[in-house]
Parts: C-alpha cells; sequence; structure tokens
C-alpha cells in the first residue's frame, strides 16, 4: 500500500491545476490572431494536452464568461471574450459573487489597498458616475 501512494502522489505532482491549465489557454487564445480551433490552442500548447482536455478547459473557460465560441463547420472556434484586465475583473466579480456579506469583502479590499490604488479606485468611481448611461 506504501508504494501505491508514493506512485500516485508522484503523478499528482506532475498535474498541473486547473487554475494552471486555464491561465495557459487564455495565454494561447491572447496570442491568437482571431478565433481559432480548438486544435490550434493544442498545436500552441506543444501537444502537451490531450484535444478532449484542451476542449474541457474551453468550455469550463465558456462557463466563466472567460471566452466566446462560434459554430465554425462541425466545431467552434474559440476567442477570449476580454483582455486580461477584464479576466482580472470577472475572476474579482466571481469571488465577491460567492461570499455571503459583500460589504465585508468590499470593505476588507478597500482597507488593504495602498494610498495610490485607493486614490485611483476613487477616481475611476467619480468617472462612473459622471459618465451618462446609455
Amino acid at each position: 500500500m506504501g508504494q501505491q501512494r508514493r506512485a500516485s502522489s508522484g503523478s499528482r505532482r506532475q498535474r498541473r491545476g486547473q487554475g494552471v491549465l486555464e491561465a495557459q489557454v487564455l495565454t494561447v487564445l491572447h496570442s491568437a490572431p482571431g478565433p481559432v480551433s480548438a486544435a490550434w490552442v493544442q498545436e500552441r500548447l506543444d501537444g502537451t494536452l490531450a484535444y478532449t482536455t484542451v476542449v474541457t478547459i474551453l468550455s469550463r473557460l465558456l462557463a466563466k464568461g472567460a471566452v466566446t465560441r462560434e459554430r465554425a463547420g462541425r466545431s467552434f472556434e474559440w476567442q477570449p471574450a476580454c483582455d486580461a484586465a477584464g479576466l482580472a475583473a470577472l475572476r474579482m466579480q466571481r469571488v465577491l459573487d460567492g461570499e455571503a456579506d459583500r460589504e465585508a469583502v468590499l470593505a476588507s479590499f478597500v482597507t488593504a489597498l495602498s494610498a495610490d490604488d485607493e486614490r485611483l479606485l476613487r477616481d475611476l468611481l467619480t468617472q462612473a458616475e459622471e459618465e451618462p448611461e446609455g
């Protein structure tokens, strides 16, 4: 039994986490000239992931709103839904949405900001208030 544990923990060390794989796929998509196939993404990952794994990752990213897809023949073409800043904002929004006490989370976030970041956030909020709706 001890050998099984060692073997399985060794294989686990070689596996990449879901977040790492998603980040790699998004990096590839951001370098694409436009919408691309899952096979194109797989090739840019040096073939280190199975095609089905790439499709699974793209599907997860689609569910998270990080990518979009359009039908292209019998498959899909994929592209990032936003730039890196937009993706970070999406992650922040998901974290906030997952918490019961939004006010406490936001208060904790704001108090941890540097003076420069707090000033920037205030400026951005002021700009957002001044923009006409529509």
